[in-house]
Parts: structure tokens; sequence; C-alpha cells
């Protein structure tokens, strides 16, 4: 490919900007989860804990991870308080932070095993037959099964597969493996998880499962639209404006081995927004 001054130049920013980084040898700290798989743990198991390396590699800077454990309060107890730099994974224009542009684009899914019958949108009739559908109370799964009429006689099942709660508040966690093998022993026939939580558990399930996202057309009975479809990015404290830059840049030049990265953990990746811009508030 033919380079032209325009891309000429933006190869020199980018690697002016850049320098900037290198030149600076402190460590990049980065907010993780403890426990809160897939994404990342404390033995750097995660996919987010790969996105962390890959950034400090690209900075040419050491990655020092601060853990928390409580996903409510992670940004107050952590980056607030200056004890990271920067998150791996928020939502695209959260008002707490200042976000990078989007790193990828994903939505919630429906899980069913091959051998039976997938599922398309809301208004399958397998969901009205479903014994058992997995989901995790909160998510827009458990608002537009309110909207079809199964949260109610799913109520039960739903409570037994909570998997922790924490001492502090009564923190409820569901765990995305147990939800998976749910649907991969036979003991639900469904399941709508957000995918990027769900691919890699899909993947290594034993029994062959069928991931098919669901369309982000879906509206409760008021006619208020229950959002499926999310774009996740990076972010830093407000003000950080320079992190905030150089995030930007290594997502852009990094964006294939971003994307190689989470088709191997089996994340289904959409289309970015027709404008996928740097949200800074």
């Amino acid at each position: 490919m033919r380079l032209t001054k325009k891309h000429l130049f933006a190869v020199v920013c980018l690697g002016l900007s850049l320098s900037a980084a290198y030149a600076d040898d402190s460590p990049l700290k980065i907010c993780a989860a403890e426990d809160e798989m897939p994404y990342s743990n404390n033995k750097g198991e995660g996919f987010e804990n790969e996105l962390a390396q890959l950034v400090g590699e690209a900075l040419h800077k050491k990655v020092e991870t601060v853990y928390w454990a409580d996903p409510r309060y992670y940004l107050r107890d952590t980056l607030d308080k200056g004890l990271c730099d920067a998150v791996i994974g928020v939502d695209t224009g959260d008002p707490r932070v200042s976000t990078s542009v989007p790193y990828y684009r994903s939505g919630y899914v429906f899980i069913t095993r091959k051998d039976g019958q997938a599922v398309q949108n809301w208004d399958s009739e397998a969901l009205q037959k479903a014994r058992r559908i997995a989901f995790v109370p909160g998510s827009p799964a458990e608002v537009m099964l309110r909207a079809i009429g199964r949260y109610n006689d799913l109520f039960n099942y739903s409570q037994e597969l909570v998997g922790y709660k924490s001492k502090r508040n009564q923190y409820v966690k569901y765990d995305t493996a147990k939800l998976v093998s749910e649907v991969a022993s036979g003991h639900a026939e469904v399941a709508a998880l957000w995918g990027p939580a769900a691919g890699r558990y899909v993947k290594a399930a034993a029994t062959p499962l069928t991931m098919t996202v669901i369309p982000d057309t879906n509206k409760r009975a008021d006619g208020e639209k229950v959002g499926h479809h999310y774009s996740t990015s990076m972010a830093v404290r407000k003000g950080n404006e320079a992190l905030l830059a150089q995030l930007n840049q290594v997502i852009k030049a990094k964006q294939p081995e971003i994307r190689q990265l989470l088709e191997a953990e089996g994340i289904p990746l959409l289309d970015a927004e027709p404008v996928a811009v740097a949200a800074t508030h």
C-alpha cells in the first residue's frame, strides 16, 4: 500500500506522542478485578489482563495491577483515589470517567445446545416452552423475561444459580461459567447472557453450543427500548487527557492485535456504531 503524506503525518504524530510516554519510566497502573473471570483475576488469566499487557508493551511501560473485589465501588475505591491510572473495560461514555474510543462492541446472546432449537429473538416460541432459562438478574435479560411473562416462574430457579455472597453489603455474584454449564448439561434449555462474559465458556463446553447475538431492537411493553448491544472502552480519571490520548492511539494502532485477542476468547464482535469518538466528560 502506498503511504500518502496524510498517512506519513499520522505515523509521525503517533511516534512523537508515544515517545513522550517512553521517556517516563513510571509503571502503568491498571485497575482490575481480583476474581471476575473471564475478564480478569489476580492470576492474570483474564482477557482484560492480556489487554493490559498489550497496552503496556505498546507504551513501553511495565504494568502493575491494582485489584478490587467489589464491582459496585471499584472506581471510587481505586481509580478515584489515585491508586491506579486506567481501567481496561468500562462502558463507552461512562459519565464517572473519561473514556477512550471503543476497542470493541458486542451484545447479549442466547446460548442453546447445537442439537436443540436455536433462539433468534425474544419473540421465539422456544422461550415460552423452555422449563429453565439461565440469566443474570438486573441485566437486560431480566427486563425482557418480565416483558414476555417468564420472569416470575423462573424466579426460584434463578435463586438456585447464585454462586456467591460477599460479607460486604451482601453483594450477589452469578458465575457465568455455571450459567453456561446449565445449558451444556441440559439442565436449562437456554441462557441469555452478555456475550463477552460467556464466550470463553461456550468455546470450552464439552457439549457443542450455539451462541446467537440478540438483535438490538427490543422494547418493553411501554415502548421503551431495552439495549442489548454496547461498546466497551478504556478509561482514566477526568482530567488525565495525556494518558487518554495515548490509550486512544494504542487502540487505533493495535486494533488488529486487539481484535485477534478478543476473537480467540470467543467474544462475538459487532460493527462499531456509525460515530465512534472518544467520550470525555
